[in-house]
């Protein structure tokens, strides 16, 4: 996305004040609010910022062992995979990164933020982190990016565990179009995201966040609606970067990946709640029929998109079968 683009993005969508920066982190105190390894509070206090040529990259980093990677959904961003992150920490160093154009990841003027280019910046971002290779586990639109990952550098996947996300043959899927058309139209931030924002009630309806995208009607609870859509609501670049990510997600970023996808011997597992009405039901047995490699299908009834969010423990269940025999 051209730098024109992003401010005339900008200039369409709501002026406010700029957030302030995160805390360098501590010791969390007994009993204070960072006291919790999965709050909001926590997570900005371990947020740290790599400076690379695609802008200035949010990132949380908890951990010690062989590294794996969390790619977030839209328009969520890294405290998606707080609660995986928390258990599996303990034998694993893990990287939950905010894409370009989400979170508060700040992109650099000129930046593009399709697909394609968050790949090129998460490989940036592994070198920097020294991850030459990285188990792999993805959600939504963080899908595509990772099957990109996959097929771009082999070498640098040693697992990946898909959930509900983009396939070849559904990308970007139809119900994904309206949000596209208001992103190009500047209308995506007043319209939808500054109102869910500004009543978690809303958002958690049937119509909001909530009931599109989650499985319990608690979610997504105030502090996370606040972290997810107030970087991207509250200033004028986070306005722009999220209409721009939305536009990224126009073209079919995976058009001609099955052929290097079937050459993969990289071992797959595919995750899929079946009360998402965002993607194809058909996806996940595509998925499954197209890495030789593959673990098969787990369908988690009921579930919708942002399942991994809500089941934490169910995905910790299965990025153990699949990644730890291969250490």
């Amino acid at each position: 996305m051209k730098r024109r683009t992003l401010l005339q993005l900008a200039t369409a969508t709501l002026a406010s004040a700029a957030l302030p920066r995160c805390a360098s982190p501590g010791a969390p105190a007994p009993g204070s609010p960072t006291d919790d390894p999965e709050s909001a509070a926590r997570w900005n206090a371990d947020r740290r910022f790599a400076e690379l040529h695609a802008g200035r990259i949010a990132y949380v980093e908890r951990g010690a062992g062989p590294p794996v990677l969390f790619l977030h959904g839209f328009p969520l961003n890294g405290f998606q995979w707080r609660g995986l992150v928390e258990r599996v920490k303990g034998s694993r160093r893990c990287l939950a990164p905010d894409f370009l154009g989400l979170g508060f990841t700040e992109v650099a003027a000129g930046q593009s933020v399709a697909p394609g280019d968050q790949v090129e910046m998460l490989v940036a971002l592994l070198d920097q982190r020294t991850m030459p290779t990285v188990d792999v586990v993805a959600n939504d639109s963080g899908g595509a990016v990772a099957q990109l990952l996959l097929a771009r550098h082999p070498n640098r996947v040693r697992s990946l565990l898909l959930t509900n996300c983009d396939v070849e043959t559904n990308c970007p899927p139809p119900a994904l179009l309206p949000v596209i058309e208001m992103a190009k139209a500047g209308t995506y931030v007043p319209k939808w995201l500054a109102p869910w924002l500004a009543d978690g009630r809303l958002a958690r309806s049937k119509d909001g966040l909530g009931g599109m995208t989650f499985s319990h009607s608690s979610n997504p609870t105030d502090e996370a609606l606040e972290m997810y859509l107030g970087p991207l609501v509250r200033t004028s670049r986070g306005q722009a970067q999220v209409n721009a990510y939305a536009i990224g997600l126009e073209a079919n970023a995976l058009a001609g990946i099955e052929p290097v996808l079937r050459r993969s011997r990289v071992p797959v597992r595919i995750v899929w709640g079946t009360a998402d009405t965002i993607f194809s039901a058909d996806s996940p047995d595509y998925l499954d029929r197209l890495f030789p490699a593959s673990r098969g299908v787990r369908r988690v009834a009921g579930a919708r998109l942002f399942f991994p969010e809500e089941f934490p423990d169910l995905l910790v269940e299965e990025f153990r079968r699949l990644a730890e025999p291969i250490r």
